[in-house]
């Protein structure tokens, strides 16, 4: 065999074996948005690989034991107890009232264990209001 066709297969080869670890790696890792009402309609399959669920967190129900954080989120009339025992501390923002979206897998028992808490506070995140530039300022005087 020529020098450059055993180049040619090693470069192919090369190329091959990262485009599998990419498309591996990407099937693992990806994770989609679910509502509560969506796991609940998957039934066993939502035991089956990570899930990224969103709702709010329910007032008084975050309890703190030592590095867990036991909550619960809601949509709706539907609820969803979550524990977290992360090694990321948690977000400033998660308190009280504020959406959560919370990535991990869903426990037999029906209790979400979350490796991962993303929270935001709605009035945080509310624009400002517009000024009028002051041209138009001017105008409005005149």
């Amino acid at each position: 065999m020529k020098t450059y066709t055993k180049f040619a297969l090693l470069v192919v080869a090369i190329i091959a074996t990262l485009g599998w670890l990419a498309a591996s790696g990407i099937n693992e890792t990806k994770t989609y948005y679910k509502e509560i009402k969506e796991v609940r309609a998957m039934g066993q399959k939502a035991q089956d690989g990570r899930l990224r669920v969103g709702g709010d967190v329910v007032p008084g129900s975050i309890v703190r034991e030592g590095k867990e954080v036991r909550f619960t989120i809601h949509q709706e009339d539907l609820k969803l107890n979550v524990i977290y025992a992360g090694i990321d501390p948690l977000p400033d923002t998660f308190k009280d009232g504020s959406q959560a979206l919370v990535d991990g897998k869903l426990r037999q028992d029906g209790i979400f264990q979350a490796s991962k808490i993303q929270a935001k506070c709605a009035s945080k995140y509310e624009a400002k209001p517009m000024q009028k530039p002051a041209i138009q300022q001017k105008q409005a005087s005149l």
